[in-house]
């Protein structure tokens, strides 16, 4: 069954707020039962939510699915939310705010590149350039502790070559979903700023 896609508002209410709510959801009791009730979430996605270690990693990961589960999948997430109102009122009261003009989205990339998965030689720049938040940025993607260890004893002399490490083995579970935008709002949530990925991205260019 194809669901299309979300409405672009919706997903950038999610986007926006995705750090806010990935701290204060606990999706596995409520939301992730509602939405398979719903028929938004499918058994295997279930499955893969709930696989996730942490409660936040749960929440990160129904983020990630979300927006691909249909124009339906937002008003039923709000619906899910019925233990967390003040979540929910403040999503409702953020699509009532007519955007504000100006650098708030600094990022420029054009759609064409955020929809597409990097590259090897952009990985590895990228890498070059994480520093200590390299770690953050992988949880965010959805990397278990267990696999930031391993990365981290494989190459315990360079962060570099573990960062490197950690984004392949994501982009490679992740197959085409392992896109530009994913990576962007990671680094949005650990505080890296876009133009951090701008510049890999006309380096590999």
């Amino acid at each position: 069954m194809s669901f299309g896609e979300m409405d672009p508002v919706h997903r950038a209410v999610l986007r926006k707020h995705r750090l806010e709510l990935s701290g204060q959801l606990l999706v596995s009791e409520t939301i992730v039962p509602f939405l398979y009730q719903e028929e938004i979430l499918t058994d295997a996605q279930v499955e893969d939510i709930e696989s996730r270690s942490t409660e936040r990693q749960k929440t990160l990961r129904l983020l990630d699915l979300l927006p691909s589960r249909g124009p339906r999948a937002f008003q039923s997430f709000l619906r899910s939310l019925q233990d967390f109102s003040w979540v929910r009122d403040r999503l409702l009261q953020e699509l009532q705010t007519p955007p504000e003009p100006g650098p708030k989205d600094a990022c420029r990339l054009p759609e064409s590149v955020l929809q597409r998965v990097p590259s090897d030689r952009e990985l590895s720049q990228l890498a070059l350039r994480l520093g200590a938040e390299w770690e953050s940025v992988l949880l965010d993607l959805g990397l278990s502790a267990e696999v930031l260890f391993r990365c981290r004893s494989d190459h315990s002399l360079s962060s570099q070559a573990a960062a490197l490490a950690g984004l392949v083995r994501w982009r490679r579970a992740e197959g085409k979903r392992a896109t530009v935008e994913r990576l962007l709002q990671s680094l949005q949530s650990a505080g890296i700023h876009s133009a951090v990925l701008e510049d890999v991205l006309n380096v590999s260019s």
